[in-house]
Formats: structure tokens, C-alpha cells, sequence
């Protein structure tokens, strides 16, 4: 018999927003962020990058769903935020949509 997939609780990672559409939010030096890009990438995933430091809407908003912080990587999928997610979490996330290319 097989073991059960394993399927990550990302409740702790999501905050319901109005965007739907797949976006990143990183800053300049970030490695978290250049991790996750690449991996996102590697699975075909589509990214509309936003950069905190350049764009003062992109902190605002990760500010408001990261409590106060500027905590980068930020993922918004599907009208999704997620705060530092893994690409396991965030392809979870994907499999329900068509945001895959």
C-alpha cells in the first residue's frame, strides 16, 4: 500500500485579497526571492513580478498582509496572498486554477 500524498496546510500562509492574478513580491538581494522565482519558473508557473523597493503600492500591500512587515517573497494566486511560501505551497495553491502556462 502507498502512503497518502502529502497535501501542505497553507492556512497559515493565506490572506484572502481582490487580486487574481499570479504575482511576486520581492525586493533587490532578497534569495528567498530568487529561490522561489526560480523554482516557480522551472514549473512553468507565469509571474508578474512587483519590486517593494520601487514601487511604494507593491510594500503597502505586502505591509498589509504580512502584519505590519515588508516580508518578502509575497505570492498573490487566485486572490490569494501568501507570505514567504514555499513553491510546494504555492504550486498547491496553482493546482486548483489554470495559472500554469
Amino acid at each position: 500500500m502507498s502512503e497518502p500524498r502529502y497535501v501542505p496546510d497553507i492556512s497559515r500562509y493565506v490572506h484572502i485579497v481582490e487580486d487574481c492574478n499570479v504575482v511576486l513580491y520581492w525586493r533587490p538581494g532578497c534569495g528567498f526571492c530568487a529561490a522561489l522565482e526560480r523554482g516557480l519558473t522551472k514549473a512553468g508557473v507565469s509571474l508578474e513580478k512587483r519590486d517593494i523597493w520601487d514601487d511604494l503600492e507593491a510594500a503597502t500591500f505586502v505591509r498589509s498582509v504580512a502584519r505590519g512587515h515588508e516580508t518578502v517573497p509575497t505570492v498573490v494566486v487566485g486572490g490569494r496572498a501568501m507570505v514567504n511560501p514555499s513553491v510546494d505551497v504555492v504550486l498547491e495553491a496553482l493546482s486548483a486554477g489554470s495559472a500554469i502556462a
